[in-house]
C-alpha cells in the first residue's frame, strides 16, 4: 500500500477505530491536545528535539517536505517554541500538521487556520534562537517514542503513532469496526437497544463464573 492510499483510508475512519484493533498502539497521553476541533492529522513525522529554544524548529521547517508533520519534543520547555508564523508557513509548505510536546503561542490565530496543531499548552513567552538542537532523531511525544518517518494519525480524541507496516496490518480490522459501529448507530437511532447488538449477557455471566470472555458485536 502506498502512502496516498493509506491516507485516503485513514481519512474515512477515526482514531478510536484504529485503537480498538490494538490497545498497545502508541497513543500520546491526554495532555497533547488539538488546538482546533474537527481537523484530522495524517502525515509522516519530521522530528525535532529542543529545549527553551526554537532554532531547531526553524531548521526542520526549512528542510520539511509536503505531507510531513513537524513533531517537536521540547524536553519539558516552559517557553513557546512555535506560533502563528510557523503554523502559517507550515501550511503554506503543504505540511500535514504540527505537534509540540510543550507550549505554543498565538493560539487565537492558529485556531482560525485550516491546519491541525497539537500542543501540551500555551505560553506567550517565546524561547530563544541560539541553539541548533537536533532534527530527524527519535523523540518522545506524549510519552511515546516517535521516529523520523513514523505516521501520525490524529483527530479530536487524540494522537496515534505507528509505522506503515503496522497500519497496513491494522486497517482492515479498523475499517470493519467502523462499519459495525455505523450500522449499530443507525439501528439505535431507529429505536433498537445497544444491548441486543452485543453479547452482553453471555459476557457478563462468563465473567461472573470466572471464565475467559470477550465483549463483541453480534452484528
Amino acid at each position: 500500500m502506498d502512502f496516498a492510499d493509506l491516507k485516503q483510508r485513514l481519512a474515512r475512519i477515526e482514531t478510536t477505530h484504529l485503537a480498538d484493533t490494538n490497545k498497545a498502539i502508541r497513543s500520546c497521553d491526554a495532555g497533547i491536545r488539538p488546538l482546533s476541533l474537527g481537523r484530522k492529522l495524517i502525515g509522516r513525522a519530521r522530528t525535532v528535539s529542543c529545549h527553551e529554544d526554537f532554532m531547531a524548529v526553524i531548521v526542520a521547517l526549512a528542510e520539511s517536505e509536503p505531507g510531513e508533520v513537524l513533531v517537536v519534543d521540547t524536553r519539558g520547555s516552559r517557553k513557546a517554541v512555535a506560533g502563528e508564523l510557523f503554523s502559517i508557513e507550515a501550511a503554506r509548505r503543504g505540511l500535514a500538521g504540527l505537534v509540540v510536546d510543550g507550549p505554543v503561542r498565538d493560539t487565537i490565530t492558529i485556531r482560525t487556520l485550516d491546519f491541525p496543531v497539537y500542543a501540551r499548552g500555551s505560553n506567550p513567552v517565546a524561547g530563544t534562537v541560539g541553539q541548533l538542537g537536533a532534527t530527524q532523531v527519535p523523540v518522545t511525544i506524549g510519552g511515546v517514542v516517535v521516529h523520523p518517518g513514523d505516521i501520525l494519525f490524529g483527530d479530536d480524541d487524540g494522537l496515534l503513532v505507528s509505522t506503515l507496516a503496522e497500519l497496513e496490518a491494522l486497517l482492515p480490522a479498523a475499517e470493519a469496526i467502523e462499519a459495525r459501529e455505523r450500522a449499530a448507530i443507525a439501528r439505535m437511532q431507529a429505536g433498537e437497544s445497544l444491548l441486543g447488538m452485543i453479547n452482553y449477557e453471555e459476557h457478563r455471566d462468563a465473567l461472573a463464573a470466572g471464565r475467559p470472555s470477550a465483549l463483541k458485536f453480534l452484528i
